[in-house]
């Protein structure tokens, strides 16, 4: 049976299958489901080649939903966002930044299907979660996006309703698919084909063990800016570029069953930054990067009767050990983003390669950081 921290369901290698030498302990899929009761699902939409024609295609776009209590109506999670730089949406934030927690699913597409999505979730919140809520649904859904029209109609607008709900329901726990897959179909990362990627950590505070779970997608940078573990890639695999400045983004989504507050859940979002500086990008003016972060624990604290709640947390003096994490487990899924997709050639014969993992290990040997 195949190892996920490994490799894809799909038997494509992912880091630590090719013997990259990232360090920490990761969770048995090395994915974000490792943090208890999260689910992901995708839809995931490639139609067509050729010629754009708007509204008919070419289509490479979709969908990737994230369910933080996974299918049953639940708690809100408490949560913290950051913008490292924010040429980008991501919705419901407002609130989160205000009251320090969402409820809901977390959905990430491409920036022109934001609404539909925002739209979606709420029809699949209201079905859901109606008897939670009471006579009347509100909803703030946290919906994020990056840009896939290199490759994808973007102005096509093929996303759908039924396309979101179908992530939505698709969602389970276990390993995960990477790089062209539900929101991150159409992207490209330091000019190599991108798309979704995700890994977890574990640490140990206090004599209690936690989870954290990264999921991203991963549109961001130009070639020479491609650093993997300290390795300058992108100055040595230098063929097929696409532009001269950076024309993406990067949302990244962390989870952790640690319990914190959300002041502290915002000191984690802030190191999400040095986990995508580690590859590279100094964030470019054109790219959005926005970062949200959330706890499952403390779920009690929402249930409560009485104005009186308790909330348990870790001392911000133990917590060096969960930056470090968060900034390893960021810089693990943007390789995996990486190395999951295979070539695609998309609108007007658009083609973003792949990265060649053969030549990726070539390198990394030549500078010592991989022994086989």
């Amino acid at each position: 049976m195949s190892d996920p921290r490994m490799e894809q369901p799909n038997g494509r290698a992912r880091g630590r299958g090719l013997g990259l030498p990232f360090p920490g302990a990761c969770g048995p899929n090395n994915a974000i489901t490792d943090v208890a009761g999260i689910e992901v699902g995708y839809t995931t939409l490639i139609e067509g080649a050729g010629p754009l024609i708007v509204g008919e295609g070419p289509v490479r776009t979709g969908v990737t939903a994230i369910l933080p209590r996974g299918h049953a109506p639940a708690a809100p999670v408490w949560a913290a966002m950051f913008s490292m730089n924010g040429n980008g949406e991501m919705t419901g934030t407002h609130w989160v930044e205000e009251a320090g927690y969402f409820r809901g699913p977390v959905c990430i597409t491409n920036t022109h299907s934001v609404g539909m999505a925002h739209h979606g979730v709420i029809r699949w919140m209201s079905v859901k979660y109606g008897a939670a809520f009471g006579d009347y649904v509100w909803a703030l859904p946290v919906i994020a996006e990056t840009c896939d029209s290199h490759l994808n109609d973007m102005n096509g607008l093929h996303v759908t309703e039924a396309h979101v709900l179908a992530a939505l329901e698709s969602a389970k726990p276990g390993p995960l698919a990477e790089g062209s897959v539900g929101g991150g179909t159409g992207m490209i990362c330091y000019e190599f084909k991108g798309g979704t990627g995700s890994a977890s950590r574990e640490v140990e505070l206090e004599g209690a063990g936690y989870t954290i779970g990264a999921l991203v997608q991963a549109n961001q940078g130009v070639r020479p800016w491609l650093t993997v573990l300290g390795v300058p890639v992108g100055q040595h695999l230098t063929e097929d570029v696409l532009w001269s400045s950076e024309q993406g983004s990067i949302i990244v989504v962390l989870a952790t069953d640690l319990p914190l507050l959300p002041i502290q859940l915002k000191r984690l979002a802030r190191r999400i930054a040095i986990g995508i500086g580690r590859t590279g990008t100094p964030s470019g003016d054109n790219s959005g990067d926005i970062f949200l972060v959330f706890s499952t624990a403390n779920d009690g604290a929402f249930g409560s009767e009485t104005g009186l709640r308790e909330h348990h947390y870790l001392a911000n003096e133990i917590l060096d050990p969960v930056f470090l994490a968060t900034v390893e487990v960021v810089e693990e899924a943007i390789v995996n983003a990486m190395l999951g997709p295979e070539t695609m050639t998309g609108r007007d014969e658009h083609k973003v390669v792949a990265i060649d993992h053969d030549r990726l290990c070539e390198v990394m040997r030549r500078y010592g950081r991989l022994d086989r």
